[in-house]
This record gives C-alpha cells, sequence and structure tokens, in this order.
C-alpha cells in the first residue's frame, strides 16, 4: 500500500481548524444568528446520539465488518470525533455494499484504466468494496485524522485476508486534494455540506481541464475544448445534486431516490 499522504500532506484537522472554518464559511452562508442557531441545533442532535439506544442503531450493517474483521460501522467514533464532525460538515455514514456493488458494475468502464477515488472515504468501506474491481489505482481521501487511521488499519487486516487491495490514503481538506490527470471514478457519499461541495467540483472540473490542455500541447492539437480524461462521479444519497447537474462539464447518466451518475461530457458510459 502506498500511503499518499506522507508527500506534502496538508496540516491535519483540529477542533480549533475546525471550528475557526466551519464558523467562517457557516456565517457567510446563513449570518450569525442562523450560524448559532445550527450550532445548538448540532450540538443537541450530537448529545441524543450519545444515548445508548441512539447508539446501537448506528451499528447498521455488521455483517461486512464481520465476514473481513474490520471496523467500518458509524457506531463507535469517540465523542471528540463526533464533535469534529460537526465543523467538518457531515457525520461519517458507511456505504451499503449491496447498493455499492450493482451501481460500480453497471458503470461498465474498463475498471483497469481508471482510478477511484472517494472522497470523504472516512473508515475506508468503500475503498474495500472497490479493491473488488480491477482498478488501475483506488485513493481515499479523509479530514479527520482519526478515522484516517482506523482506515489505514482496516486497509492492512483486509489486505490480510484478500491479498488484492491497492489502496492509498490521502488526509486532509479534499479541496486541497491534487487530482490525478487520468480516468477517474470519483465517489461521494454526500460527504461535504453544498458550498464544499460546489468547490471541490469545481477544483476537479479545473483539474481535468488542465490536462486537456496539456494533452494537446503534448499531441500538437488545436484546442476543442474536450476533455483529455473521462470522468464519473458516483453520488451515493444526492441531497445535494444540483450541484452537479449545474456544471456544465457534467451529465447525468443515471440515477434513481439513492443515487446519481454523472460523467464528463465526452465520456461514454456503459449504461443508457
Amino acid at each position: 500500500m502506498t500511503d499518499s499522504e506522507k508527500n506534502n500532506f496538508p496540516p491535519p484537522f483540529t477542533l480549533r481548524r475546525g471550528f475557526a472554518a466551519w464558523w467562517r464559511d457557516s456565517v457567510r452562508q446563513r449570518g450569525f444568528w442562523r450560524t448559532l442557531g445550527r450550532l445548538g441545533s448540532s450540538a443537541s442532535e450530537l448529545l441524543r446520539d450519545c444515548a445508548p439506544a441512539r447508539r446501537r442503531l448506528r451499528y447498521g450493517d455488521l455483517e461486512y465488518d464481520w465476514e473481513w474483521r474490520v471496523d467500518t460501522t458509524w457506531a463507535n467514533p469517540r465523542f471528540g470525533t463526533r464533535l469534529r464532525e460537526i465543523f467538518a460538515g457531515r457525520q461519517y455514514m458507511p456505504t451499503d455494499p449491496e447498493l455499492f456493488r450493482p451501481v460500480l458494475h453497471e458503470l461498465g468502464v474498463p475498471y483497469e484504466q481508471f482510478t477511484f477515488i472517494d472522497l470523504g472515504s472516512g473508515k475506508g468501506r468503500a475503498l474495500l468494496l472497490a479493491s473488488e474491481f480491477p482498478f488501475r489505482r483506488i485513493i481515499g481521501v479523509e479530514l479527520l485524522p482519526e478515522l484516517h487511521a482506523v482506515a489505514q488499519e482496516n486497509i492492512r487486516t483486509y489486505q490480510e485476508g484478500a491479498q488484492q487491495a491497492r489502496i492509498e490514503l490521502w488526509c486532509g481538506d479534499a479541496r486541497q486534494f491534487p487530482f490525478p490527470s487520468e480516468p477517474l471514478v470519483v465517489f461521494l457519499f454526500d460527504p461535504f455540506p453544498e458550498h464544499v461541495l460546489e468547490q471541490v467540483i469545481a477544483a476537479l472540473e479545473r483539474s481535468v481541464r488542465a490536462a486537456s490542455c496539456e494533452s494537446r500541447v503534448a499531441s500538437g492539437e488545436a484546442g476543442d475544448g474536450k476533455h483529455a480524461h473521462q470522468v464519473y462521479v458516483v453520488y451515493q444519497n444526492p441531497i445535494s445534486e444540483h450541484v452537479l447537474s449545474n456544471s456544465r462539464w457534467l451529465r447525468r447518466v443515471k440515477g434513481n431516490i439513492q443515487y446519481a451518475v454523472y460523467s464528463s461530457r465526452e465520456a461514454r458510459a456503459g449504461q443508457s
């Protein structure tokens, strides 16, 4: 396993730094009083989540963890982690294997030519599931160091059992992640607030356009505005799907209430 965060990774997310960024962005988006109300409601929800009954409900799909001897449920993060999740914008949730696998199968792409990237990878369940497909590379991007550390251990344990995971981890803000210039499948399990998702999708577009320019220069072709490589965005629990639908360089190719699949305009999806 190559651990990408060893090379030029950004400063770790801390409670103080996270709160300052969250407060600044929230006041800009909502105003002072709505931000104060949002903080109070988030704190109340956090306290309710600490109740034993609520904790039991969060264990969810234990079968996958039992099968592979990993820890990918969302029941046992520490209180400090839950607090930091408030200021990160979203709580960690593991993807359902019974939903993830069919969606990836239906993409119909040559997996060995694509890199899979999970933005907001948490404890790494989607990364482990993605390793069942012959992707060229698999990369997880997670903001919270404690979830990143759990993912590292899960990958180590999984590799010992499956001997097939090809997974890299990057700990930091997804808005600063350097997207590789190659065909991509980008996975989102509603990991960001709307304004962060907008910035991440804009950064992905800039990366694709920059790669397109480099490709045209290298090949001596005239600029035609096309992208240098295909990109698919798989968005589970697509609460802020309008961010993707409003992007001119993306088009919707498949979806329902549980997920949506978008591709870069020149990509040819395997599904109708």
